[in-house]
Parts: C-alpha cells; structure tokens; sequence
C-alpha cells in the first residue's frame, strides 16, 4: 500500500516529489489549552442579566481537497462571504489560527487581504494550536479584538484535518 506521498503523485501526476518543509520556524506547537463559549438568545441572556458582547451573522463548513487538504480556510471563507452578501471589504478584521506558515500565507493572497488586519494578536505560531479549543479560544480573542480596536466584524476561519474548513462571522453589539 503506498504512503501519503505516493499517494498524492497518483493523484496529481505533474507533481514530481514531495518535501516536507513544516518546522519549528514556520509551523505551531501543539499546546494545553481551554476555552468555553457560551451562546443564547437575546431573551435569556436578559433573564440570565447577562449583556451580549458580539452576535453570530452565520457559518459554513467545507471539505476540501484531502490529498492538498490545507486549502479549506480559502474556500470556505468565500462561500461564506458570499452567502451573506458580503465582500473582503465588509470585514475590519481576520482571524486564521492555523498550524502552518504557509496556509495563511496561501489565504491571505488567495483573498486578497490586508496583512494588517490579519491575526492582529499573533496567530497559531505565536499562540499555540491547542487541539479543541482553538475555535472558542479565537472567537473570544476576536470579540475582545473588536471592542478594544472599536471594530465591527469579524471572520474567524479554521483549517481541520483531513481537508475541511469552517467560518464564522461575527458582529459586536
């Protein structure tokens, strides 16, 4: 049975070898990490004297090409735009917490976004990629992000194993 490298050589014939260039440099540790995210309806927050800090304007999940698989930040990130009627230009900042240098950097370029607005607190590679928690732990930092920064929107994306993508989009209230 061939390995993953053969494997993508079947699939895609023009490529020649594979080299793994992934390390410390341009690549996240796999960290210890938790977080909690607790969402309701506008009425039980007031029953719960609880005040909303930011508003969910949709999601989307994607499979991508499993054999490429780091491709899903890019994908879903524009079908989720595009199923809320909104372009690059409606989002004030990026969130990619994203284990490997180089799908960020395929991202950013595919959508064609200002680096400035990107991981403004430091990404994977700064923060750690705790396994589980990264979806909370980034939307909590992204809300924070907002109301510090005095910002609006924000589009939290996520690579997951296996070639998926999901995005979430959010509003400060």
């Amino acid at each position: 049975m061939p390995g993953f490298d053969e494997v993508i050589k079947q699939r895609y014939p023009e490529v020649e070898d594979v080299i793994h260039v992934h390390h410390a440099g341009n690549s996240s540790g796999i960290v210890d990490g938790a977080s909690a995210v607790l969402v309701g309806t506008k009425e039980m927050g007031k029953a719960l004297g609880l005040k909303a800090r930011a508003k969910i304007l949709g999601g989307a999940s994607i499979g991508s090409e499993p054999a490429i698989m780091l491709t899903g930040p890019e994908f879903v990130t524009a079908k989720l735009l595009k199923n809320l009627g909104m372009t690059t230009k409606d989002i004030d900042l990026w969130e990619l917490n994203e284990a490997f240098a180089s799908v960020v950097l395929r991202w950013v370029q595919a959508m064609e976004l200002d680096m400035a607005k990107v991981n403004v607190n430091g990404g994977a590679i700064a923060m750690g990629h705790p396994l589980g928690a990264t979806g909370g732990m980034i939307l909590g930092t992204m809300v924070d992000e907002l109301e510090r920064a005095d910002k609006e929107r924000a589009l939290i994306t996520l690579c997951v194993g296996a070639g998926m993508g999901t995005a979430t989009v959010i509003e400060r209230v």
